[in-house]
């Protein structure tokens, strides 16, 4: 049940805008279009002043191409000199804590002390007893003896927190777990079965960062280079479950996804607040929270631009995978049972004007005290999206409120 909470809430001076980008292809979009345009995105993000770029990692997604973050981060690094750049997030199962160490080192050589590593928990499991998963059959993707990952559960009504922050009734994605994209990638990229607990994983994956790691009791010879530092981690957290508590617990910094679960973001802050453990690399709790959101020079062609979002995020919650973002005007109409699918999403979408848009923005940083945004914006034209970005980094500064 939700409770109000009575902790202080107020805006920080100079909370901190960073950028999400998925690498989206749009409707008739090549390949090698959409990298140009996610790499100038990258120029353009330092230009505007924001202080990280993060990429997320999505599979089998035909409209999505941020498949690989490392990858993608190095390219972004080349082509800027101050912008941090990082995970949002790198998925534990999809690869090994070896692997994500290494990568991550070698990419804190390349751009030392730009480098941010976010771990996420991956939504698929290793099927019981290493059998291969089937299309049609939801038993046969979820966890040993448990139930479905937390993203897949629903609230049944609206909350509003009381600084007026929407947590609106999300839909029941449990059927996710039986279309066929959602087999074919647990299938491929499902982790063994002797991966350890996710809290485990993080461990692991900071040990070797640190040098710290054994196997079988005895010190590892180093498993990365002794680079100048080392990546900045995070952990990505949908609600208030495993991620939340894990990083708390470490004193770890944490990241709320309040633009795609928008229901349980506040509940992941708090059960994250409520658990954090100070240690000498973080004090005090720090926490980032994301949103989606499109700016315009007019709330008209904002809305314009805003056209076929319901479209691509049902093409996600229907198990098809993201499609290329539809063009405006082109998008197909969503029926009732469709729309209620992804109401919560385009419910807790920021669009308008600068103005519009910073005011919702003010009130999910009064919400969740956030230290940082990470602001999500996706629409067909690329040029429309940078321009959002623009609009948004230039009006912050002078309209974000001060304590």
């Amino acid at each position: 049940m939700f409770r109000e909470t009575t902790v202080s809430r107020s805006i920080r001076v100079n909370t901190v805008l960073n950028v999400f980008d998925l690498v989206p292809r749009s409707a008739g979009q090549r390949p090698e279009e959409a990298m140009a345009a996610s790499l100038e995105l990258a120029r353009r993000a330092e230009d505007y002043g924001y202080h990280r770029l993060w990429f997320g990692e999505h599979h089998l997604n035909p409209g999505v191409m941020g498949y690989s973050p490392a990858l993608v981060m190095a390219l972004a690094g080349s082509v800027t000199t101050r912008l941090r750049v990082g995970s949002g997030a790198v998925l534990a199962g999809a690869r090994s804590a070896l692997s994500i160490a290494e990568e991550f080192s070698l990419l804190q050589a390349a751009l030392p002390g730009r480098i941010d590593l976010g771990l996420g928990r991956s939504p698929v499991r290793r099927p019981p007893h290493g059998k291969r998963p089937s299309a049609g059959s939801a038993s046969a993707h979820t966890p040993r003896g448990r139930p479905p990952t937390q993203p897949l559960t629903h609230a049944a009504r609206d909350r509003i927190s009381t600084e007026g922050l929407l947590l609106p009734a999300a839909p029941d994605l449990s059927h996710l777990l039986a279309s066929e994209r959602y087999a074919a990638t647990a299938e491929l990229l499902a982790p063994p079965a002797d991966s350890p607990p996710y809290a485990e994983f993080i461990d692991q994956v900071r040990s070797f960062l640190d040098h710290t790691a054994q196997v079988s009791g005895s010190p590892l010879p180093d498993a990365t280079q002794d680079t100048d530092g080392t990546p900045q981690v995070w952990v990505l957290g949908s609600s208030a479950g495993e991620s939340a508590e894990a990083a708390g617990r470490r004193g770890l910094r944490f990241g709320a996804n309040y633009h795609v679960a928008p229901s349980n973001a506040l509940d992941a802050v708090e059960h994250y607040r409520s658990h954090f453990v100070p240690h000498e690399h973080l004090e005090r709790p720090t926490v980032m929270v994301s949103a989606e959101v499109l700016v315009a020079d007019s709330h008209t062609e904002a809305e314009r631009l805003a056209h076929g979002y319901d479209t691509w995020v049902h093409s996600i919650r229907s198990g098809e995978g993201a499609i290329p973002y539809p063009r405006p005007g082109e998008a197909a109409a969503l029926t009732g049972d469709q729309r209620r699918l992804v109401e919560d999403r385009v419910r807790t979408r920021f669009v308008g004007t600068p103005g519009e848009v910073i005011e919702h923005l003010r009130v999910l940083q009064r919400a969740t005290s956030a230290d940082e945004l990470l602001i999500s914006t996706i629409t067909h034209d690329p040029a429309a999206r940078l321009r959002s970005y623009e609009l948004l980094a230039e009006s912050w500064d002078a309209k974000a409120p001060r304590t």
